[in-house]
């Protein structure tokens, strides 16, 4: 009798817990949006303006950062560009607006 009681807790245990992962499951797909939200969007468009000034300045992508500057929102691209002779590459941050 013992044994069935600690069988049936376990199984109730395991359905209240397969109940509430689903429950969680199909919340998660209805709150989240259809459209990214506009962070990810600036921040991925920093990350393809960085790519564009690393190639203009013959470096490597190191860091592009979305931030707010003189209450305009800019673009901060760290590019490291090969250093001469063997050297190791110079850090440089270019400050670029958003737009």
């Amino acid at each position: 009798m013992k044994t069935l009681r600690s069988h049936f807790r376990t199984a109730t245990l395991a359905l209240c817990a397969a109940g509430l992962f689903a429950s969680q499951a199909t919340a998660m797909s209805v709150i989240a949006p259809d459209q990214s939200s506009p962070i990810v969007l600036a921040a991925s468009d920093c990350y393809a303006i960085g790519q564009q000034v690393a190639e203009q300045n013959g470096g490597t992508l190191a860091k592009a950062s979305q931030s707010t500057r003189g209450g305009q929102p800019v673009c901060v691209i760290v590019v490291l560009v090969p250093g001469k002779d063997g050297q190791r590459p110079r850090r440089s941050e270019i400050v670029v607006p958003q737009n």
